[in-house]
């Protein structure tokens, strides 16, 4: 059990609480969740543990992440805000990734996942952002699309348009998820959208555990 206890690390991001009656040690849970968020498949954290003397399966490992529950912490102060939204395909359906990023610290605020995107979804990204940031000072970077200005205006926050700069640091993180996600066809396929979404969310917060 050794080895395992050295594998422990900074891993104060994450929150294994829900490991109560986890027959696996809580080090090796920490670590197989840090290594398959940070780039390892589900397979390869198992051939690790295996390595340890310890068996775990696929599933095992998924619910870990699933019920880590992990997502980006709250309470910060941004004072500009990186807004935007992509396609990410789940079991070959186009769902609209819509994520907010501190431009300064690179840090994700907060992201969510929804089968379309329109003005109201927007509304109800950024009501869940005010309830988790103190935003009303920020000034939110966007492109053209008019459905995100519109929510901005209609939940009076300010807004410049900003194709490049600043704004940048979400389009970077945007690569970054598309390069795993691509990477990852166990993760996206034959999934829920919650599922999915849980998983990006653990995503953002080993990014900005370790950004």
């Amino acid at each position: 059990m050794s080895k395992i206890t050295r594998l422990s690390g900074h891993r104060d991001w994450i929150d294994l609480d829900f490991v109560e009656r986890e027959r696996t040690p809580e080090p090796a849970i920490g670590f197989v969740i840090q290594s398959h968020v940070a780039g390892l498949s589900l397979s390869n954290p198992i051939e690790l543990l295996a390595d340890l003397g310890v068996e775990r399966s696929r599933k095992a490992v998924h619910d870990w992440v699933q019920k880590a529950d992990l997502q980006p912490e709250s309470g910060q102060s941004p004072n500009q805000i990186a807004l935007d939204e992509t396609v990410i395909r789940i079991n070959d359906q186009r769902f609209w990734l819509y994520a907010a990023a501190d431009p300064e610290t690179n840090d994700l605020l907060h992201i969510r996942l929804f089968s379309t995107t329109t003005t109201s979804l927007t509304e109800i990204f950024l009501r869940e952002l005010q309830q988790k940031h103190d935003v009303e000072a920020a000034v939110f970077l966007v492109d053209g699309a008019q459905h995100l200005q519109t929510a901005l205006q209609r939940a009076g926050l300010r807004f410049q348009m900003r194709r490049h700069g600043n704004r940048n640091a979400v389009e970077r993180i945007f690569r970054e998820l598309k390069r795993r996600t691509s990477s990852f066809s166990n993760c996206f396929s034959h999934v829920e959208p919650e599922t999915a979404e849980s998983w990006l969310q653990t995503f953002a917060r080993w990014h900005n555990a370790t950004n």
